[in-house]
């Protein structure tokens, strides 16, 4: 597998050029997509990055280990699939919502305020896997805000000598 198939949609900023095929095009693309967010503010175009999950690829011999970061997430928030040897993390982190019922007696004291800087909403990561993974044999598991699939990586195809025969 080349590592190019390990690349996250997300970090196209910080990939190598040679990844993509028209990579001056591809950084140009992204700067406009990157000024079109600023213009809607700072925090906007931050708070859409900072939902993606930070990930590690490791590949061996034997498999590929993807490990996400979800901190505040649990097991029901999160959707894996693999659809043509595209494999996508899917979730959603949801406003956790705060309701008091208290009444001010005094009126001078009826403004609150309130700040989050925690983000919220959707999110996904797709990696693209070596042809032939068997989805039946991908192994995630959740434990403390971090995510862990383990793929195995399909057999390689065994060279076979055709013989080349005389013609009649």
């Amino acid at each position: 597998m080349k590592i190019r198939s390990l690349v996250p949609f997300r970090d196209r900023g910080f990939a190598a050029p040679e990844v993509y095929s028209f990579g001056s095009l591809q950084r140009q693309i992204d700067r406009l997509f990157d000024d079109f967010a600023r213009s809607f503010g700072a925090s906007g175009a931050s708070e859409i990055a900072s939902l993606a999950p930070s990930i590690d690829v490791t590949e061996t011999d034997k498999q590929i280990e993807i490990t996400a970061e979800l901190p505040g997430l649990e097991r029901k928030d999160v959707e894996i699939s693999l659809e043509d040897n595209i494999l996508v993390v899917r979730g959603e982190k949801k406003v956790e919502q705060e309701q008091k019922d208290e009444k001010n007696k005094d009126a001078k004291k009826d403004k609150s305020y309130r700040l989050s800087e925690r983000s919220y909403g959707v999110f996904y990561r797709a990696i693209e896997l070596p042809a032939g993974v068997d989805a039946s044999s991908i192994q995630a598991t959740m434990s403390k805000g971090v995510l862990k699939v383990v793929i195995p990586k399909p057999p390689h195809a065994q060279t076979k000598k055709i013989e080349i025969k005389e013609a009649s």
